[in-house]
């Protein structure tokens, strides 16, 4: 495993996604997987199916981190224009790729294959394939952007093809913790000069209303394990103290 940080960032196109028609889940999936396999995602955007707006995502988002991941808009209809959008982007032609056609015939008739779903086998000039077992329509990746299908149980079967070719990073370990029913007001003073403290960990707190009472949870990620352990030891020791003076 490399000592390297690897980042990525999660680029989500689709009116649906902006309208709230369609709820949003592959964000957050890509985001917890390349956790797991020691890529750090540092962004993630939704833009709508305009190409301009496409291009400029793509474009920002290529230049800052080392991996893009696209989801929604390589379909059959006429919003589907991510591929166009990523050839503009890199600045390369867009054409029907016999690879893909092949592979679109091996679920669909010749005598289905109308132009609607010929546009799934346009790919832009220099791309790879990304593998889709359930439909065969594939994906692709040019440069550092991989380009996958919005339908969620496509797009996880995509990440599951191109992740064992994805650089690694140092894996990030994290440690939730109770706040022990203390409002955040309690503890933020004291938890705020243990992430100056700490500097290697990252500490965040997170409230949530369960039961209609808050609930909040204090998350602590690192690279080491030791730094880690440290400071989940230290944030332990601090809550108890703040608990043992509540409870007076």
């Amino acid at each position: 495993m490399s000592e390297k940080q690897v980042t990525a960032a999660v680029l989500v196109i689709g009116d649906e996604i902006l309208s709230g028609r369609t709820r949003d889940t592959n964000s957050g999936h890509i985001a917890h997987y390349l956790a797991q396999i020691g890529l750090e995602t540092r962004e993630i955007r939704v833009v709508p199916d305009v190409e301009e707006e496409i291009v400029a995502a793509v474009n920002a988002l290529r230049s800052r981190y080392d991996y893009v991941f696209t989801t929604g808009g390589i379909g059959p209809t006429h919003d589907d224009i991510t591929a166009d959008g990523v050839a503009k982007a890199f600045g390369v032609g867009i054409s029907e790729d016999p690879r893909a056609l092949a592979l679109l015939l091996e679920r669909i008739a010749p005598q289905d294959l109308n132009e609607a779903r010929r546009r799934m086998a346009r790919i832009p000039d220099g791309a790879e394939l990304v593998a889709n077992p359930i439909s065969r329509a594939p994906g692709f990746w040019i440069g550092n952007v991989i380009v996958m299908a919005g339908v969620p149980a496509i797009m996880q079967a995509m990440l599951e093809d191109v992740a064992p070719k994805l650089a690694r990073g140092v894996k990030i370990l994290s440690e939730t913790l109770d706040a022990h029913g203390l409002p955040e007001g309690a503890y933020a003073d004291a938890l705020s000069a243990l992430a100056k403290a700490l500097p290697d960990v990252s500490i965040g707190s997170y409230p949530q209303l369960s039961d209609g009472r808050f609930k909040n949870q204090i998350v602590l990620r690192a690279k080491d394990a030791r730094a880690l352990a440290a400071a989940v030891a230290k944030t332990l020791e601090m809550l108890a103290e703040i608990s043992a003076r509540h409870s007076l």
